[in-house]
């Protein structure tokens, strides 16, 4: 998945367990207070990005091989662009999941757009776009 370059205004890069998941629900906390982000919004990033790391995490690497995962963050000028991605095979059923398979249409329903797929390195990513304007009731 190539993209324009752009710098991010976050990015972290951890060993891929599940504990550094909170690691990086506290990040987004940050910067949604540095950027004043809308609360509902901010919540929709958190669960989002959670849940895109859960997804990606959970079926990624086998036990001996820890890797890494890498998480950005790039704000634009009304949106917010987060990319999650790691060294695993990529996305797909998982015959035998305890889940309920709601995590990716959860991440659809609150993104403007969510896009699966490898980068130029071939490591699996989830891009999820957030609009930064609480949509009118």
């Amino acid at each position: 998945m190539m993209t324009a370059m752009t710098t991010p205004d976050m990015e972290l890069a951890l060993p891929a367990r599940a504990t550094n998941i909170a690691v990086v629900r506290h990040a987004f906390g940050a910067l949604g207070e540095v950027f004043a982000l809308d609360e509902e919004i901010l919540s929709n990033i958190r669960l989002c990005g959670h849940r895109g790391m859960h997804e990606r995490r959970r079926p990624c690497l086998p036990d001996e091989h820890e890797g890494l995962l890498e998480v950005a963050a790039t704000l634009q000028a009304d949106k917010l662009e987060v990319v999650v991605r790691d060294e695993g095979p990529g996305i797909g059923p998982r015959p035998g999941s305890p889940g309920l398979g709601l995590g990716l249409p959860l991440i659809a329903s609150l993104t403007e757009s969510v896009q699966l797929g490898r980068d130029e390195d071939e490591r699996t990513e989830v891009r999820m776009t957030f609009p930064l304007s609480v949509a009118s009731s």
